[in-house]
């Protein structure tokens, strides 16, 4: 390496290229840990996967590790330091060690926890969300023999599955994150081959809308016609949030059309397994409904089965509502339009009782700065192709924390997966051809980003 330590004496391609066999070893080591952090799950394997991370970071080079331990949080957050050299930027590094469960294993051609190369894949829980990443980090790491251009804060959690107090922690102490660009590690590209940047997340909120019309449920042969049925006017109610077409039809929801890169039709028909001869719902482009529209989902609805249906009148009838936001507008603001939207209507002459719940803003990133430019910059030279620019329909909240913690870093969401990766599901997949260009493409972000920091004016 040069003494300016931001050139290394044969292409990053190269070696990655020579690295790969053994940060795919690394990979399946640690996916071979069943590093669940659900409700049920037994802890000790996220101090299993805590432990090997730790030791592949020491193996890399890295000397200045310590434990985050936050009140209430089950695994301690890694927070390493990579010195840099003198006057360098500081990159910040985020992913996460745990993941979901694999309880549908009938439905998996390998054990989730046996990690099986095929077909240019690795496969099992965890490989694409988000282990891979660590791997892409430990990849670049070795690149400059752990000592790379840029002063580096690695921040590794075990709880980002289940949400944690660590998705409010940065703001309480934004000294441990500071820094001049964060790489957040937990998204992938559209699509294989595609290199693709985050710059936009929808926030999130939650209602839960309620008709009581009877003082208990009614024989409906006796009251049925005249009794006031809450069932009927929940869905009533529940149809008027959407027009005829799909599109969300509650005012003061933000909706914009999306100009980046996004699936085809074709792909999120695949992607979303939607059933022969079904329709999307709502027009317009893809992305504006997916990424910069709104979006209102019913995630429960009280009522019998109908396996366990009985004939009567319901008296009281509960639903929940999720709503997707505009990564722009303020989730309380949106949920407030869905609010009096529903508080406004009247369905069957009912009166509805509507109840605010939990709220997350979305992100939009800053665009043009030297890290956004450098990142272009690697994330094109790594996959040999124009990089897109892309959303996310899901909110990762500690994205916005780390934004109210140190609003002045630019924040950068690119990683190792892809769209076809399959995370939470069965047979989530990495394709090691993504995986090494994702090494690739952080290592020369660092030289890129380190240069370009230097020639700003």
């Amino acid at each position: 390496m040069s003494d300016s330590r931001n050139r290394i004496s044969e292409p990053v391609e190269d070696i990655a290229a020579r690295l790969m066999p053994e940060l795919v070893s690394d990979l399946c080591r640690l996916v071979r840990i069943p590093s669940i952090s659900a409700a049920g799950y037994p802890p000790e394997p996220l101090f299993e996967a805590h432990d090997l991370v730790v030791r592949l970071l020491r193996d890399a080079g890295v000397e200045q590790i310590e434990d985050l331990v936050i009140e209430g949080k089950t695994a301690p957050v890694i927070v390493a330091t990579v010195p840099g050299p003198e006057g360098a930027p500081t990159v910040l590094l985020y992913t996460h060690y745990d993941v979901v469960p694999a309880d549908d294993t009938d439905l998996w051609e390998s054990p989730p926890f046996e990690p099986d190369e095929r077909d240019g894949a690795i496969y099992g829980r965890g490989t694409a969300d988000s282990k891979a990443n660590i791997i892409g980090i430990l990849g670049a790491l070795r690149i400059y023999d752990g000592k790379p251009p840029v002063t580096l804060r690695i921040v590794l959690e075990g709880q980002e599955e289940v949400g944690s107090p660590f998705d409010f922690y940065p703001v309480q102490a934004p000294e441990v994150f500071e820094s001049d660009a964060m790489v957040i590690a937990d998204v992938g590209s559209v699509r294989p081959g595609a290199p693709t940047l985050t710059v936009a997340l929808r926030g999130s909120a939650s209602v839960t809308v309620a008709a009581e019309t009877l003082a208990a449920d009614k024989h409906s042969g006796l009251y049925g016609g005249a009794a006031p049925d809450a069932r009927l006017a929940l869905i009533h109610a529940l149809a008027t949030l959407h027009d005829e077409d799909g599109n969300v039809a509650v005012d003061g929801l933000r909706r914009e059309e999306w100009t980046g890169a996004s699936y085809t039709e074709e792909e999120f028909r695949d992607l979303a397994e939607i059933l022969e001869g079904r329709p999307l719902l709502g027009t317009g482009g893809l992305g504006e409904r997916i990424w910069s529209g709104p979006a209102i989902t019913v995630t429960g609805f009280d009522a019998p089965s109908v396996e366990g249906a009985v004939n009567a009148v319901a008296g009281s009838a509960r639903a929940s509502l999720n709503l997707r936001v505009h990564p722009e507008q303020d989730a309380e603001e949106a949920q407030d339009a869905l609010i009096r939207h529903l508080e406004a209507l009247r369905p069957l002459g009912q009166r509805l009782v509507v109840t605010a719940g939990e709220t997350g803003n979305g992100f939009a990133a800053a665009t043009g700065g030297p890290a956004f430019d450098a990142a272009i910059s690697a994330l094109e030279q790594a996959w040999g192709s124009t990089a897109g620019l892309l959303a996310g329909g899901g909110s990762i909240p500690l994205v916005m924390a780390l934004h109210e913690a140190v609003p002045r870093a630019e924040k950068l969401l690119f990683g190792a997966t892809d769209g076809y990766a399959n995370i939470h599901g069965p047979n989530e997949r990495v394709l090691i051809d993504e995986l090494e260009k994702a090494v690739v493409a952080k290592a020369l972000f660092f030289g890129e980003f380190a240069r370009r920091y230097r020639e700003q004016p």
